[in-house]
Formats: C-alpha cells, sequence, structure tokens
C-alpha cells in the first residue's frame, strides 16, 4: 500500500502511468480510487496521481480535526514534491476544487495548471447554508438511515438525466452508497467544515498560475456561477461549462465529456506555454 509518512498522517495515494504529471485531488468524502475513469483515461500520456484526504478513506490523520483546506493543501504538495516531478497539472473536485485554488495560490512553482471543477472562491447563499446545516446536524448527534443517506446525497451529486434513468441509477448507486452510505459524522464535519471557512476572495486576483474552472450546468452542490465568478476573478482565469452535467457526473456518469474537456484545456495550455 503506497503511503507517504508526513509529520502528522500517514497520507494513502495512488500512482499509475508515465509522461507529465497529473494530481488528482479528491472532493469531500471522495477518496483517490474515485479518479478511476480519469486515471483510465489519461494513463497512456500523463503520470497520474491521487490520494485520500484527511477524513476519508485509508488516509490516517494523527492530529484531530479541526483541519482547512490549507491543511489539505500541504499534505498535497508535500506529496507532490515526494512522488511527482513539478510542476505539475493540479485537478480537484468540489472540496478538491479548494484545495485545487490553494495550490495555485500557495504553492505556485508545484503548480503549471490548476482546474478546479464546481469551484468558489468562497461559499455563498444556498450552498453555504446547505453545508452549515450539514454540520450542525452531525455535531447534533444526527445520523442518516443507509436508504436516506444514498437518496439524499446521490440527488446532489448527479443531474435529472440520471435520476431519472433507471438503469443510470442502478450503475451509480452503489457509488453513492460506497462514499456517503455511511459516513462517519465528525470525519464528514471536519472536511465540510473547512469548505465553509474557505475565502480566496481578496488572492485570486495576483494569482498568475493559469487557472481553468469548469462548471457543470446541472451543479446543485457548485452553481456553475461561482465557478464562472471566480474565474474572472483570477488574475489568469478562464471559465467552461459543461451541459448537461452534475457535481459528480465526471464519475460513471459521463466521464468522457469531463476527460475530453480536461485533456483539451491541458493540450491547449502546453502549447501556449510553447508559443
Amino acid at each position: 500500500m503506497p503511503v507517504l509518512e508526513l509529520s502528522d498522517a500517514s497520507l494513502y495515494y495512488l500512482q499509475e502511468g508515465r509522461g507529465p504529471d497529473i494530481v488528482w485531488v479528491p472532493g469531500g468524502d471522495n477518496v483517490a480510487a474515485d479518479w478511476a475513469d480519469q486515471f483510465d483515461f489519461f494513463s497512456s500520456q500523463f503520470r497520474n496521481t491521487s490520494f485520500d484526504p484527511r477524513g476519508a478513506g485509508q488516509t490516517v490523520s494523527r492530529r484531530d480535526p479541526p483541519w482547512s483546506i490549507a491543511d489539505m493543501a500541504r499534505n498535497c504538495a508535500d506529496l507532490i514534491g515526494a512522488v511527482c516531478e513539478p510542476p505539475v497539472v493540479v485537478v480537484g473536485l468540489s472540496m478538491g476544487s479548494l484545495v485545487t485554488l490553494q495550490m495555485a495560490l500557495g504553492y505556485p512553482d508545484l503548480v503549471s495548471l490548476a482546474i478546479p471543477m464546481g469551484a468558489a472562491q468562497k461559499p455563498t447563499g444556498f450552498c453555504r447554508d446547505w453545508m452549515i446545516a450539514e454540520v450542525e446536524f452531525r455535531k447534533n448527534g444526527g445520523r442518516l438511515p443507509l436508504e436516506f443517506a444514498i437518496h439524499h446525497y446521490g440527488a446532489f451529486m448527479y443531474p435529472s438525466e440520471v435520476l431519472g434513468n433507471d438503469q443510470l441509477w442502478s450503475k451509480l448507486r452503489p457509488f453513492v452508497e460506497r462514499s456517503y452510505g455511511d459516513r462517519a459524522g465528525e470525519f464528514l464535519v471536519a472536511q465540510w467544515q473547512a469548505c465553509i471557512d474557505f475565502d480566496v476572495t481578496d488572492r485570486l486576483p495576483s494569482c498568475r498560475v493559469p487557472i481553468h474552472i469548469i462548471g457543470f450546468s446541472q451543479d446543485l452542490q457548485a452553481p456553475p456561477r461561482f465557478g464562472e465568478e471566480a474565474a474572472q476573478l483570477a488574475g489568469n482565469g478562464h471559465f467552461h461549462l459543461l451541459n448537461g452535467l452534475g457535481h459528480l457526473s465526471l464519475a460513471g456518469h459521463k466521464p468522457e465529456v469531463v476527460n475530453e474537456c480536461i485533456a483539451r484545456i491541458i493540450a491547449d495550455a502546453s502549447q501556449s506555454d510553447r508559443r
């Protein structure tokens, strides 16, 4: 089992493929293995690395919460320094998109290109209120029964095309169950509180790392307007909208659409660097 020993954690990671490095940062409640569709697509041309963030999967934190997005970015930076050849492309989803933004701001020498998906410079409105409500529910001892958790989070993860298609839902339901079906409340609180506290509004304009934010038109967790605003705010920001996709469509629903968009962004950035 590949593990990077840090001062306060044993960071579990996966690495496959050969070539320039892409580092994939999971969202809240997700793990390195959830990037399987991306590893399969990119491994013929890139070396792909991902890790289980604190509070999920096989990573063991020897420091109790609270944790911040900056803490998770520091873990990502340590991993890049240990097993990659920087600067690297960093791609993140949801909580991982915040880590990706933090990487571009805090570790610009390690990041050649940042691709956050389902991103925002800070949580606002319904999204912030929803995360606060989830955190308070867990802090008060709340625990969702398995079947309720699957359907509660499934509606936030996938678009109406999945929810209205019995075959698609049957295919993707096990993924939802694996991520959210039996979630430890303490660690959910720790990850989601880090997202609630995140705010890089004042820092993004000075960032010179190219930031290409991908939004999904049917994303309930991070409506695409937030990503577009963050891209406009960034010093070298760009925005890409994928229609008909939801927050987790890159896993099992339409990974090919997301993968092809990421591949185009990387190719265009590479051509721009050569010019």
